[in-house]
């Protein structure tokens, strides 16, 4: 029995530090998530936030009124199912300086994860 003691004395001291610390986080992650999924409900209901086939149906040949002849020669309007913006990256990934500016780039809403 005198033995037994300082064992258990060690492991309920091992598990009350790092028990308790694991336990507290994963109550802080679950909170925040169920948070973050409170909101994206109420900015989805609020519409602040759009859908990713609304985000497809503006480009930039609408917003900029593009003549029939320069959306005919532009590669962006021929794939309306990509955001034209993400059709004039670069090799490296970067997007033109153009489309940094660009109202349609500016003001597309931030895609939600379904």
């Amino acid at each position: 029995m005198e033995q037994t003691f300082p064992y258990l004395a060690v492991i309920m001291g091992t598990v009350l530090r790092l028990g308790v610390p694991i336990l507290l986080t994963i109550a802080v992650v679950y909170l925040l998530s169920r948070l973050d999924r409170s909101w994206q409900s109420q900015a989805l209901r609020d519409g602040a936030v759009s859908t990713a086939a609304q985000v497809r149906n503006t480009g930039c040949w609408d917003v900029n009124n593009c003549s029939k002849e320069q959306r005919q020669q532009c590669g962006a309007y021929a794939h309306p199912e990509t955001p034209c913006w993400q059709y004039y990256r670069n090799s490296s990934g970067e997007l033109r300086e153009g489309c940094l500016g660009c109202d349609v780039f500016r003001k597309a809403p931030v895609p939600v994860a379904a």
